[in-house]
Order: C-alpha cells, then structure tokens, then sequence
C-alpha cells in the first residue's frame, strides 16, 4: 500500500470525520490519532520519526493505510508529500478562535507529562509546533494560521483541497474524483463526545475530536 491522500490539518479541525469520509470513499483503511493507540510500538516510531522526518521509515509507520489525517501527521505533511509524490493534500480548516475554544476544552486540556510513550511522542510531535505554550491563544492562533499559510506556499494548488467539514461532500469528492455516496457525510465527535470517549477509555487524551 502507498498514501493516496495526506491530511495536513490540525487536531480539532474535523480530521475523524474526514477520516472516515476518506474510508466512506474507499480511500482507507485512513490513519489517525486513534490508531496510534492500536500499535505499543506506534509512541516510538513517531519519535523516532520527528528526530529525523526527512529520513523517517513513513513505510514502517503506514504500513497497510492508504491515507492518514490528524496529529501525529499533520506536522510532518511536507515530508509526507516528498515521500509520496502522488498522494494528495487536504488541509482541514475552521475559524481560529473556535479552533482554539476547542483545543482547550479537549486535546491541550490535560499536561503531557512523563518522558517516555504517549506524553513524549506528544510532546516532541505536537507541543513543539507551539514551544510547548499549548494555553497561549495569541500563540497557539498564530501557529495555527503560519501553519495553514505554509501548507498553502509548500503544496501545488492542483494538488491541494482547502476543506471545511461543513462544505460536505461536493468538494471533497471532485478533489479524489469520486462519486458522491447517497449517505450524508460523516460528522463525529463534538466536545461532548469526546470527554465520554476519554471517560472511556482514559489516557489517550490526543484521541481526535471534530469542530464542536
């Protein structure tokens, strides 16, 4: 299997629900946050991957997905599409401040602390973008619009779809050249679906949660 589509946004831009839109599609099996916690071996590989990202072994860590969106990936887009040339880019986007709200409600609500697993992959992959100040709003809403203004400069306009969860499926599917499914595209995981989800399941904070 190779990448056929990269998902360049950020956590809580609606990145599960393009997940499984991608896999509604037959773009999938789509990697995700979510499928770090499946591998014990997934918190190492990714830290192992951020020392180096232009040399990282993208094959080891996607191996049998077709696509991948959401953290960890989304901070290593430009090194995924070198690797894979073919692949295309979608960069999940919502308003800033609503982004925000949104972080601090769920995934930069609790402390990554420890030096080892999920807190350091999180750390180096994640917190870094944002020098670890994941409560700044001036900060983290700068970081966020660089990183979506870059995304724009890096990939080719033909090769990119800017993408909102609300716009539905019309855009998405002429993008991936699709027909639209009869089914009305997927919307999961609000703020409150997300505590019940970590209520769950505990630690994996990072679990990905959409626009809410």
């Amino acid at each position: 299997m190779t990448l056929k589509v990269i998902g360049a946004g950020f956590g809580r831009t609606g990145t599960l629900s393009l997940k499984l839109a991608l896999e509604m599609l037959g773009v999938g099996p789509c990697y995700h946050m979510m499928e770090v916690f499946k591998n014990p071996l997934a918190f190492d590989w990714w830290y192992e991957a951020a020392q180096d990202p232009a040399h990282a072994d993208w094959g080891k860590i996607f191996a049998g997905y077709n696509s991948t969106v959401d953290w960890p990936n989304a901070t290593y887009y430009k090194e995924l599409a070198d690797a894979y040339p073919d692949a295309k880019v979608i960069l999940t986007e919502r308003d800033p401040d609503s982004w925000f709200e949104s972080t601090q409600a769920t995934i930069f609500k609790n402390p990554y602390e420890g030096d080892v697993g999920f807190p350091r992959m999180v750390r180096k992959v994640v917190g870094e973008l944002f020098d670890q100040h994941l409560h700044d709003r001036d900060h983290c809403i700068a970081v966020y619009k660089a990183h979506n203004q870059k995304v724009r400069e890096t990939i080719a306009a033909e090769r990119l779809l800017v993408y909102h969860v609300a716009d539905g499926w019309a855009p998405l599917c002429a993008f991936l050249g699709v027909p639209v499914p009869s089914e009305p595209p997927p919307k999961v995981n609000s703020r409150e679906e997300f505590a019940s989800r970590v209520a769950a399941s505990g630690p994996p904070h990072l679990q990905e949660n959409e626009p809410a």
